[in-house]
């Protein structure tokens, strides 16, 4: 498979194994309805790229199979050089898969702790599972060690999005799937919430994949993947997204 070479990675990619995630010709159906056609795309090691498009064209579809929560018909997903498409969903978190869904889907009446300890079951099996908290969580997400005891059903949208993300470190992940994490949240979290983000990046190495709609978060990634009736119809630097392209697959 090739990849637009360049701004996806500080280095040039080369061959598939290179990527941390790599979708192959990817095609996916509810039912008889074809909803992936024929998806290409690929995630560098320590980059974000995001995925853009309107609403129903499948960006959600396509991290869920990602995921493993749908079954591809055609095509091939490999994490770092690994196939992965006949994995569950329980293996890909366990080989490095950290997923954060839209509308976050955080246990509300489980604490703040109780919820950010559910994330180490996606540690490998045999792996040692502190029931310590790391502080680099807390380094992150600040608000989350003032609240360990409250119901996660009593903290705000962005403070439930900061644990969402928080609870998906906590299994150590390669790769972070994000799907639209600034959804119905004041713009001071949104904020908060693209640093983290930004920092996971830059201290741990980790990989992004966003579906986003926040311009100024989609401006965030390395680079960016367009999409319109379930197949790729652009991409490239975010650097060189240009307002005919903003147009076309952000604005309402």
């Amino acid at each position: 498979m090739s990849h637009p070479s360049g701004a996806l990675s500080a280095q040039p990619i080369g061959a598939g194994s290179d990527l941390m995630l790599d979708l192959t010709d990817l095609n996916v159906y509810y039912g008889e309805s074809h909803i992936l056609r024929s998806v290409d795309m690929g995630v560098a090691p320590g980059k974000m790229v995001c995925l853009i498009g309107r609403n129903g064209v499948g960006k959600t579809t396509l991290l869920k199979t990602v995921m493993g929560l749908l079954p591809t018909r055609t095509g091939n997903i490999k994490l770092a050089g690994e196939s992965i498409a006949r994995k569950t969903s329980d293996q890909r978190a366990r080989m490095g898969i950290g997923y954060v869904p839209q509308g976050r889907e955080i246990i509300p009446r489980l604490t703040v702790k109780d919820n950010l300890l559910l994330g180490l079951e996606a540690r490998p099996k045999g792996s040692k599972k502190s029931q310590d908290i790391p502080n680099e969580i807390f380094d992150l997400f600040p608000v989350l060690k003032t609240m360990l005891s409250r119901m996660g059903g009593d903290l705000s949208g962005g403070q439930q999005q900061q644990l969402a993300i928080a609870r998906a470190l906590m299994g150590n992940p390669r790769l972070l799937v994000l799907d639209e994490p600034t959804e119905g949240i004041q713009p001071s979290i949104i904020l908060e919430i693209e640093a983290a983000v930004r920092r996971i990046i830059q201290t741990k190495g980790i990989s992004v994949l966003l579906v986003e709609q926040h311009l100024h978060f989609v401006r965030q990634a390395d680079w960016y993947y367009a999409m319109q009736k379930g197949g790729i119809v652009a991409s490239g630097p975010t650097h060189e997204l240009s307002q005919q392209v903003i147009q076309k697959f952000l604005a309402v």
